[in-house]
This record gives structure tokens, sequence and C-alpha cells, in this order.
């Protein structure tokens, strides 16, 4: 079955065995309310009968409650003032009172009868034995029903949310793969450039490129590769974290996207704020600079084409928690995307992944214990919020910045 009709299956399903026990509910209340007015009918009988001067009225009443409780399925043995049965209604077996081997069969059935309800005797009439109605035994296994019912679509819903669990990771580690290809691609491509480069002759080779900018590409490259590895190494396990100061991850952003701006981003203006004394974070620093790394990729991608500002802030809030914010002043959130835009392999960038926001969720929530949200922002835009727990109180904190404003500039505040 398809994983996208496991809702609907399952909502059926709920809906099935609701009416089911809905029938069954009523189904025993049907029963119950027949059976108090037969009760109420015998009640009046065995009144009449005690209170009649004519002869034969208990006896006749006795009658009457024998008949009353064949009708209600109740198992009944009539047997005289001798102990011989001489009636029987409603029995879980076939016996003929003809027969002296059902005769005792009969008997032995009525001591089981005495044991669920004590007997009805009239001096000089006989005696009635008789069992349990049919509600008690409807009674009976309603609780079973109920858990039984509870543990099957249990198990369901344990089966089903596994199933989504496994496909959300093995749908979030194909997209991680393809994005670990995607960005070992870039530096292995222009290693690959620099290396037909060197094949040349060195006078050409010189002409084109001196051989120490040669040597510092490759350098450059190198590093790059070796920051994909240990990334991609960190997002598999575990990390080990430390004291982070907020101040530093926030110009580490700045000296990365800076140079950037014109290729991933033209007419996009960048800038940052930090509050005064903002207090150190527990975090593992190049995890985290990635995630933010991919959400400000994600708002250039929202300012593509178009222009637009992108805000980068962090301050501290309430519960101990440091907010990094990431605000832009794009579209805003698509409709279709809102409620999996963290999802994996949801993107509506043509020929995206769909796996940078995503790899944000884990490295925030499932390895930092942290908090990562977004929202459409009013007059439009996004903003995304993570928010991280502060370290010791005695961690380095914040250092003071200072405000530089300029066109397409950064912006600390102090």
């Amino acid at each position: 079955m398809d994983q996208r009709s496991w809702p609907a299956a399952l909502t059926l399903l709920a809906l099935v065995v609701l009416g089911a026990f809905l029938l069954y509910t009523e189904r025993i209340v049907r029963e119950v309310r027949t059976e108090a007015a037969m009760h109420t009918r015998m009640y009046a009988l065995v009144q009449e009968g005690l209170l009649s001067l004519e002869p034969g009225a208990d006896l006749q009443a006795l009658i009457e409650v024998q008949r009353t409780l064949t009708e209600l399925g109740v198992p009944v043995v009539a047997v005289n003032e001798q102990g011989e049965p001489y009636a029987v209604a409603n029995l879980p077996f076939k016996a003929d009172l003809a027969v002296p081997a059902d005769r005792r069969r009969i008997l032995d059935y009525v001591r089981r009868l005495d044991r669920q309800n004590p007997p009805i005797h009239e001096p000089g009439a006989g005696t009635i034995h008789f069992g349990a109605p049919p509600i008690i035994a409807w009674l009976r296994w309603a609780p079973w029903f109920q858990v039984g019912v509870a543990l099957i679509l249990g198990g369901i819903g344990f089966v089903v949310v596994r199933s989504h669990v496994r496909a959300d990771r093995e749908r979030f580690w194909a997209a991680t793969a393809r994005e670990l290809a995607h960005q070992m691609g870039t530096p292995l491509s222009s290693l690959a450039g620099w290396v037909e480069l060197l094949r040349l002759p060195a006078a050409e080779r010189d002409a084109l490129v001196p051989t120490e900018r040669i040597a510092q590409e490759i350098g450059a490259d190198v590093e790059r590769l070796e920051r994909v590895s240990r990334r991609f190494e960190l997002i598999g396990k575990p990390p080990a974290l430390e004291v982070v100061d907020v101040v530093g991850v926030v110009e580490e952003l700045e000296r990365y996207f800076r140079p950037r701006l014109p290729r991933l981003g033209s007419g996009v203006r960048l800038g940052a704020r930090v509050s005064r004394g903002i207090p150190a974070v527990r975090a593992n620093r190049v995890l985290l600079v990635w995630a933010l790394e991919n959400v400000v990729k994600n708002a250039l991608d929202a300012l593509a084409g178009r222009g637009g500002r992108i805000r980068i802030a962090a301050a501290p809030v309430a519960s101990g928690y440091v907010r990094f914010s990431v605000t832009d002043t794009g579209p805003g959130i698509a409709p279709v995307v809102r409620d999996r835009l963290f999802t994996p392999g949801v993107t509506t960038k043509v020929g995206g992944w769909g796996v940078g926001l995503s790899l944000t969720r884990r490295i925030i929530e499932d390895l930092h214990a942290g908090r990562v949200t977004a929202r459409s922002r009013r007059g439009g835009g996004t903003v995304f919020e993570i928010d991280l727990p502060v370290a010791d109180s005695g961690a380095p904190g914040a250092r003071e910045a200072v405000e530089r404003p300029g066109s397409g500039g950064v912006s600390r505040t102090e």
C-alpha cells in the first residue's frame, strides 16, 4: 500500500471499529432494557400470586416466572418436590428428559446454575433453577473487545509510524548523499581544471595563471573538500559539544557569504545584529555554522532574481536560550510546502535537492536539543528562528561590536 494512503486507510478502519462498537453497545443497551422490563413483569407476577386468595395462584405465578425467564434466553431447569426435572429451557446442550443419562446431566448442570443464582422454591410446586442471561456474556466480553481493538489500532499505528520514520530516514540519507556529491563536485571540478592547467608547458601555463596562484587555488579547494567531509562525518554521530562564541559564529557567516554575494545573490544586502553581552551557547561550532549557512542559502534562493535584504541576528531569549534569526524580504513560505518545509526532499527550487533545511533541523533538534521554526513575515518575507541552550554562566560570552552600516554591509550593534 502506498504510504500516502495509510492515513485514509487508518481513518476508515477507525470509523469501522467505532461503528462496530456503537452497534455492540446499542445491542447491550437494548438487551438490558428488555431484561429490565421482563424482571418487572416477573416481580408483578410473583406479587400477584402471593397476594391472590385463589387456589393454585402461587403455582401459576411460578409457571409465569419460568416462561418469562425462558423468553429472556436464561437457562432454566424446573424440578418437582422429589428433585426430578420436569421442564428445561435454553440449556447449552441437547437433553431429553426421558433419557436417564440426560436427566443426570441436567441435575449436574443444576448445581452450576445454583452457583450463579439462588433457586426459586415454592412449597408444594417445586423449584426453578436458572442461570445468567445472555447479556452477561455480552458484558463480559465488552472490555476484552475494547482492549483488543485498542491493541490492534495501537499496533497498526506503531507499524505505520515506524514505517514513516524509516521512510523519512531513508529520504534524509538519500538526500544527504546527493548533497554530499553536489558539494564535493564543485571543488573536485575545480581541482580537475587546475590539474589540466598544470599539464600545460610551463611557459604557456605561466602566461595564463602564475604558479603561485594555482597553488593557492588548489589549497583552497582541498580546504573546501576537507570542510565538506568533516561536516558530513559529524552529521552521522553525536557531536562533541563545546562553548561557542555567538559573535564569532555570526562573523564567520559574514566572512563566508560576503565575497559570494555577487555570485549567489546579486542585489542582495546582508546585515547582522548581535545583542550586547550575549551569552555563549553549547554547540558544535562546525555543525552550527553549517546549519545557519543552509538557512541563509535558503534566503538567498528566495531572493534570487529580485534582490532584497537578509538580516542575521542573535539575542538571548527566556528560559536560558539564545535565538539566532535569519530574516529575508522574499515572497514568504509557499503554502504548498508550509507544513513540510523541513521534510527531506521538499523544495520549490527548480533542480533543488530539498536537503538543506532538513539537515538544519537534524543538526539543531536532534544533535543540539534546540528548536528551529519558520514563519512568514508580516509585510512579506520569511523568518527562521533557531534556539540553542546557553552554555555555563562562567563560559566566555560575547564581545562588543560596533555598528557598521552601509550598502550591502554588515551592521553590528553594541
